[in-house]
């Protein structure tokens, strides 16, 4: 890890075809790294086996090909970094929490609770209540989760846009639990927390680019990177796109995706790169790739307001 030279990247989650909010993103990502001087890489956040399939972490790396962005090395898929994972968690004070969803919900509503919090319900349990739990769980063929024991309450980062910005940090999840899957060699999947963290320092990433809606969770990661002994990324939240009425982007707004936008008839890439540039601010004339707009880009001069797209390309 301390060999690599400074790095970006674009993690996307494969779940479905890349559409215009996350392209937007991606090509920020990309802007940011190359303009910086550093590595720009990709990786594959699969870690929600529910969620994802190769077969969308394929088309998407075909979207970021097809638009442009380039990257440098191997593409790394989180499925196959469980052990790194493993590793880390040992490093870490935890413990098992045998809550379900509904508990924490319920314990939540109760006085004096921090709404989204955790409770800490299994933190302080005794050795004879945690063998009970766990045989309770078993009998129902689940597993408990692991959480990590923190012991800060809040931690503050440094964000290229939002400045200083503290938020709360709690007893947050490092692996699932619930019921285990059908291989036993799988294991119970690992949360985003922990995965985002150890793959940032294993690939030598210091500069994080993504969606302003992950700032809230990027305290707890820079604490996590801090018990870890890993050094806190560059952070760069950037607005997100919405849509005409003022809700993030998604699928349901029709056609938004890369491959869809593209399938009108005489439409090219570089009508894409150019409706990219503008809601960046820029304007478009002879600008059709994006090393055209890294010429241009000045990072300073990024807009912290959201892009309203109103579906016109």
């Amino acid at each position: 890890m301390d060999s690599l030279s400074p790095a970006g990247r674009y993690a996307p989650s494969p779940s479905g075809d890349l559409h215009l909010g996350n392209l937007r993103t991606a090509l920020l990502a990309w802007l940011y790294a190359r303009s910086s001087g550093r590595r720009f890489l990709v990786r594959v956040e699969d870690i929600d086996t529910q969620r994802s399939s190769r077969e969308s972490a394929r088309r998407q790396l075909e979207d970021l090909a097809t638009l442009g962005l380039d990257w440098d090395g191997e593409v790394i898929y989180q499925q196959d970094r469980y052990a790194a994972y493993e590793e880390a968690l040992a490093q870490l004070p935890s413990y098992e929490c045998y809550c379900s969803r509904k508990d924490i919900q319920e314990t939540s509503r109760a006085p004096h609770a921090i709404p989204g919090q955790y409770p800490g319900t299994c933190r302080a349990l005794g050795d004879d209540e945690r063998a009970a739990k766990r045989a309770e769980l078993a009998a129902q063929n689940r597993v408990p989760a692991i959480r990590l024991r923190a012991d800060a309450s809040s931690f503050t980062i440094h964000d290229a846009l939002a400045g200083e910005y503290t938020g709360e940090v709690d007893d947050f999840i490092l692996r699932r639990g619930g019921q285990p899957p059908a291989d036993p060699n799988q294991g119970m999947d690992w949360a985003y927390n922990l995965a985002v963290v150890v793959d940032d320092a294993f690939q030598g990433v210091d500069q994080v680019v993504r969606g302003d809606d992950l700032l809230s969770s990027a305290p707890r990661q820079a604490y996590l990177a801090h018990l870890l002994g890993f050094p806190e990324p560059e952070f760069v939240h950037v607005p997100l796109v919405l849509n005409s009425e003022g809700v993030r982007l998604s699928k349901r707004d029709g056609a938004v995706t890369l491959r869809q936008l593209l399938a009108e008839p005489g439409r090219e890439v570089g009508d894409i790169i150019r409706l990219l540039a503008r809601s960046l601010g820029y304007d478009t004339e002879e600008l059709y790739t994006p090393t055209d707009l890294l010429k241009r880009f000045k990072p300073d001069k990024l807009s912290r307001e959201p892009y309203v797209w109103d579906g016109t390309v």
